[in-house]
């Protein structure tokens, strides 16, 4: 193990080893006690981690649900359920247009809460297609749940923990890790993880505490210092001559996108064609096209930035621009019965960032062959707070494949090679999903040795909905996968920023070394 002296420590680490109690510590103790902010926290066990001088003892985590800006707004004056309870209790029968006029609602909003409360059997359609009560009181189970979860959030933030089952299921329908603005609730997941000092950590603490080192040292000699004289009494960093420069090189390959050229060559060798389109979408390609309701709470989980300059394209392609907008109103000829509300035209044509790649999975059926394969490595944009596996700008691949004898197996096979061949992944699980334009739908699951089980992302079977306005009459398997998230396992890392970070060192290393212990292992099978 390489030698650490005093002189090689930053202040931010300094500070972090003397507030050491016991051989380990928090970021919360150096937060609460000791004036660092989160980022310096992070930095400072970066580091010292880096140079063994504390290593990972616990890891544990905690989700809490915060109102934002909407909870805040519905709490006061009323969610939508609650508005159209109230308006059909005070003014009778009234039809959607009439309800949003009545409450101040956006018409999306309220078909939205009225699918919700119709489910329910609080309201129902009457046969002039006005809503109205099914009892004589205007009361929801679900309802008199939300309103009591709003009021306790407004005092402290909801603990996941201490939610029962019903109250859990609430919130988590109405909250959002993205996009905090359109949801009522923001998950927010708190990771503690207690730093335990190593032998080398404990005996350079010693040092430090012998040699009065406190990390308050300055390190610039700066014109402040000298026009007031306080250069005179403090104490400054001493230099470390020894410090390596960093090295320089020149046409080494990034890491990670080793990874998605190996993705890229595996698809292309098994017959895939590559497709791909333009970072600007509209809502017809990236939503609509993929039967997902203009006025439905599923919008929600693809939050999307919106452009201000130009705000909509000039047309959409026909004939799939009608045949989509009457599959969306009574089901066209799908043999579904559609989403019986009134098409925006408009609204389809506004203009995107590509929230998510299976919006060129759509524009690729008008076109594709039958039987085919394709896919596309592509680039994605939501609004996300950044996490370990999360960011705002994300690349997924994106694929289907045609054919009248494809099948769920078949699609599971696929998941597999990803999970296995792409990220190597040793553990793979799939759970049942829901996503409105794939039936049946699937989440597929890596267990990554640090962060435990991570979602990849979401599969299926495209529904008739989807492929037939579109011109395609055959099953059409569908994915869209993480590929940050597999690049995450296969170079052995442990947060997705290091694999934009400048310090690509780090992450060839860690790269290397994943590939050094799979190969002791296959040498041992």
């Amino acid at each position: 193990m390489t030698s650490i002296s005093l002189d090689q420590l930053h202040p931010l680490e300094v500070r972090a080893l003397r507030a050491a109690e016991e051989g380990s510590v928090t970021a919360a103790a150096l937060v609460a006690h000791h004036g660092f902010n989160t980022g310096q926290c992070n930095q400072a066990f970066s580091w010292l981690t880096r140079k063994g001088l504390v290593e990972e003892a616990e890891r544990s985590s905690r989700v809490e649900y915060q109102l934002t800006e909407v909870g805040e707004g519905q709490q006061k004056e009323g969610t939508a359920e609650e508005l159209i309870l109230r308006a059909l209790a005070a003014a009778g029968p009234q039809g959607l247009p009439e309800l949003a006029a009545a409450t101040g609602l956006e018409q999306r909003d309220v078909g939205s809460a009225f699918g919700g409360l119709s489910k329910e059997g609080v309201v129902r359609m009457d046969e002039d297609r006005h809503a109205t009560l099914t009892g004589d009181t205007a009361s929801s189970e679900r309802v008199s749940l939300v309103r009591s979860l709003l009021d306790q959030a407004v005092t402290a933030p909801l603990d996941e923990a201490a939610l029962s089952g019903a109250q859990r299921a609430a919130v988590e329908s109405l909250s959002r890790k993205r996009g905090a603005s359109r949801g009522v609730f923001r998950a927010v997941e708190e990771v503690a993880v207690r730093y335990a000092l190593t032998a080398q950590g404990r005996s350079l603490r010693e040092q430090l505490l012998a040699a009065g080192l406190t990390g308050e040292e300055v390190g610039a000699l700066t014109p402040d210092l000298l026009a007031d004289g306080k250069w005179r009494s403090v104490s400054f960093r001493r230099y470390n001559l020894n410090t390596p420069t960093a090295r320089v090189l020149i046409g080494r390959r990034n890491p990670y996108g080793a990874v998605m050229d190996e993705l890229k060559d595996k698809l292309i060798s098994l017959g895939f064609e590559e497709f791909d389109g333009p970072l600007v979408e509209t809502n017809f390609w990236c939503l609509d096209a993929l039967f997902m309701p203009q006025f439905h709470a599923a919008r929600a989980e693809h939050d999307v930035y919106y452009l201000a300059d130009p705000t909509h394209a000039c047309e959409i392609q026909q004939p799939y621009f009608d045949q989509v907008a009457a599959t969306h109103e009574d089901g066209w000829d799908t043999g579904s019965r559609g989403w019986s509300y009134r098409f925006d035209r408009d609204f389809a044509r506004r203009t995107i960032l590509r929230s998510q790649g299976t919006s060129l999975s759509a524009k690729q059926l008008p076109t594709a062959r039958v039987p085919g394969k394709y896919f596309g490595v592509v680039r994605c944009f939501r609004p996300d707070e950044v996490d370990a596996t999360h960011l705002p700008e994300f690349y997924q691949t994106e694929g289907i494949v045609l054919g009248e004898e494809v099948n769920l197996r078949t699609l599971l096979g696929l998941l597999r090679m990803f999970a296995v061949e792409v990220a190597g992944a040793d553990e793979v699980r799939y759970e049942p999903g829901y996503f409105p334009f794939t039936e049946p739908s699937v989440e597929v699951f890596i267990k990554h040795p640090v962060l435990g089980w991570m979602e990849l992302g979401g599969a299926g079977i495209f529904r008739p909905e989807v492929t037939k306005p579109l011109g395609i009459d055959v099953p059409v398997l569908a994915w869209g996968l993480g590929i940050d998230r597999m690049a995450l396992m296969a170079l052995g890392l442990d947060d997705l920023r290091d694999l934009f970070a400048h310090d690509l060192d780090r992450v060839r290393l860690r790269r290397q070394a994943r590939a050094e212990t799979a190969a002791v292992g296959e040498g041992s099978a």
